[in-house]
């Protein structure tokens, strides 16, 4: 697993509750979009705990607006974190086109803080976290427990413990964030109450606030910390290895037990072998594919199956009805899109042009129609059907004209077209530099051979 690790930020300042001069280390983590896995597991920021201060404090929304599709404050502190890094439910944030706000925690009691840790996720500018953060004991004369924008903390019995930015100088920002703010000699001090100003990360949208999962505060006097559990039973989950442990494929089917046998007997098999064959196919320089897949049948999920990073979801109840027919090739028309990593690579400049979908799609069902199951024949063009083919039709007539392109020029385009996708190089004259001829002139090409093909069986 690869991780991306700040170095440790110290700063040196007066805290209320100590009196003293003290060093304070800010410490923050990325697990990058594609390798970030439920559980919040990193390699140096501990997971979140289920049993810290902050479990039973009190959250109060100082100032800002809450965003409707998100959840509410107890999401900070209830014990539970989010399985996918996109689900607003799970986490809370500010709306859509405010700069942030501010958030109270009063713990009740004053407490003698060892850390003080927060997360977030999401796939894209919602994941970073940047804030302000604020300890006081409640104790002084002036003190103003719920300081709104516009009101200097400091002036009113709070003091600045740590200022977080978590965002990437190289403009990719998804991913899966940890950040803990500590004291090098152990103890933060002794607080009741921490203000977090919360500032959003990019202000080019209204989508910049971050999605935050879970606040922890730990209690030098308290329990050990208890990693933090999932919002479900995870009895449906299993862990296999794939080439010689080079992969780790998690299949769960907590919500589906039915499908549960299905997949362990029949699905899983077909992954462990296909995961890293496709790994190999679409190898490119400087590249190497996620090591860990994560493949979820979700019950109420419609439509058929979607990927965000490394994460597949299936919707059950397609897959209910199609277990002997499209269920596996469908998955491994997913898995191609866990391999391609576009979201994560392509992100070169600002005047790198997006991928075009029907490549895209239909590079995923070209394995999946040509490679993986050539013998149902899915991808056929039918005579009928051929006035309307275009290479740019999507999914399985794509997928029919890159099969074509593949035995005509080698099997080297297409890795050299998905290589130059992950890294945002894709243009139209690349099929001229990979084959001599345009993408049009190719298009061309395909159908005269089809024609032919179907005149050769007319004429029989």
């Amino acid at each position: 697993m690869k991780f991306v690790l700040s170095v440790a930020v110290a700063t040196t300042l007066f805290l209320s509750g100590i009196h003293a001069r003290s060093e304070i280390k800010i410490v923050t983590e990325c697990n990058p979009v594609d390798e970030a896995a439920p559980g919040f597991e990193f390699k140096t920021v501990p997971s979140p705990a289920r049993n810290d201060s902050a479990t039973s404090a009190r959250f109060v929304l100082v100032d800002g607006r809450p965003d409707s599709n998100g959840g509410r404050l107890e999401q900070l502190h209830d014990g539970l974190v989010p399985s996918e890094d996109d689900e607003p439910a799970k986490n809370f944030f500010f709306a859509a086109g405010t700069e942030g706000g501010r958030l109270l925690i009063d713990l009740g009691r004053p407490v003698e803080i060892q850390q003080i840790r927060t997360y977030s996720w999401h796939p894209g500018d919602r994941g970073p976290q940047v804030y302000r953060l604020y300890a006081s004991d409640g104790k002084t004369p002036d003190f103003n427990p719920q300081p709104k924008r516009g009101s200097d903390p400091e002036r009113c019995g709070w003091t600045l413990l740590a200022q977080v930015d978590t965002r990437s100088k190289t403009g990719e920002n998804g991913g899966q964030y940890g950040v803990v703010i500590s004291h090098s000699r152990g103890l933060i001090g002794s607080n009741q109450f921490l203000l977090f100003d919360m500032m959003r990360t990019e202000d080019r949208d209204g989508f910049g606030n971050t999605f935050y999962s879970e606040v922890d505060v730990i209690d030098a006097q308290g329990p050990e910390p208890e990693p933090i559990r999932f919002a479900h039973d995870q009895s449906g989950r299993v862990v296999l290895e794939a080439d010689g442990g080079k992969y780790q494929i998690t299949f769960d089917t907590t919500e589906t037990p039915d499908l549960t046998a299905w997949v362990n007997q029949e699905l899983a098999p077909v992954v462990l072998e296909w995961y890293p064959r496709i790994a190999r196919m679409l190898a490119s320089d400087d590249f190497d594919a996620p090591r860990k897949v994560f493949i979820q049948m979700k019950a109420n999920m419609k439509g058929v199956a979607d990927t965000a990073g490394v994460r597949i979801r299936c919707a059950a109840p397609w897959y209910r009805q199609n277990l002997k027919t499209e269920a596996k090739g469908s998955v491994v028309h997913e898995l191609v899109h866990v391999v391609q990593s576009y979201g994560r690579t392509r992100k070169r400049g600002s005047d790198a042009s997006p991928n075009p979908g029907w490549l895209v799609e239909g590079i995923a069902d070209y394995i999946r129609w040509f490679q993986f199951e050539p013998e149902s024949r899915g991808a056929e063009i039918t005579q009928a059907g051929l006035a309307r083919a275009r290479y740019d039709g999507n999914y399985r007539i794509s997928a029919n004209f890159i099969d074509w392109v593949t035995r005509k020029f080698g099997t080297t385009v297409v890795p050299k077209l998905n290589a130059a996708m992950r890294t945002g190089e894709y243009h139209p004259n690349l099929w001229r530099e990979l084959t001599g001829r345009a993408v049009e002139e190719l298009n061309d090409g395909w159908k005269q051979d089809l024609e032919k093909k179907f005149a050769t069986k007319d004429n029989s």
